[in-house]
């Protein structure tokens, strides 16, 4: 007798129409950031990053025998300059304090060095490597300060950046693909 309640309960449950549950997604601009980034890291890694792009890819124009990677690394080079004199100016605008364009992070440095020490194909193949590696982590740095970052004219450049960063990446694998 004790089980009765419970069999009635069962039998309930079991007597209600099923139902599917609708779900909506959410737009992937309402997703909260998995990470965030403040501005002064932000901006200083760019810096670093972008003096890295610009020196490494001149390097190319002077090392490298492929023709193509000769090609991406002017249009690297345009960009970031382009980019790096956007930069400036807005940080100028907003007194936001940026460290000076000729100081590479240690990371960058020591991956000039490599690329110093490099010659014939095994430049062009370090310099690829390099440039995928460096513009994954843009891509991935940009995303997320035009997600989550604090400053709003800063966010606006990382928007406005980023596309040229996902072109670049495309260019520099599709060059890795042909290797």
């Amino acid at each position: 007798m004790r089980n009765i309640p419970y069999v009635a309960l069962v039998a309930a449950l079991l007597a209600q129409p099923v139902s599917a549950v609708e779900i909506k997604a959410k737009a992937a601009g309402d997703a909260a950031p998995m990470m965030t980034v403040d501005t002064n890291s932000f901006v200083k890694t760019v810096v670093s990053a972008n003096e890295f792009e610009v020196r490494s890819s001149e390097l190319a124009l002077k090392t490298a025998d492929n023709a193509d990677l000769k090609e991406t690394a002017k249009m690297i080079i345009a960009d970031h300059k382009k980019a790096g004199e956007k930069l400036k100016m807005l940080l100028d605008a907003k007194t936001i304090e940026a460290p000076a364009p000729a100081e590479l992070a240690p990371k960058h440095q020591k991956m000039m060095d490599q690329l110093n020490a490099a010659k014939g194909k095994d430049f062009d193949v370090l310099y690829l490597d390099m440039q995928a590696q460096a513009h994954m982590e843009a891509v991935g740095l940009f995303r997320t300060y035009a997600g989550s970052g604090d400053n709003q004219t800063i966010v606006g450049f990382a928007k406005e950046t980023l596309p040229a960063l996902e072109t670049h990446l495309a260019h520099v694998m599709m060059l890795v693909a042909e290797e």
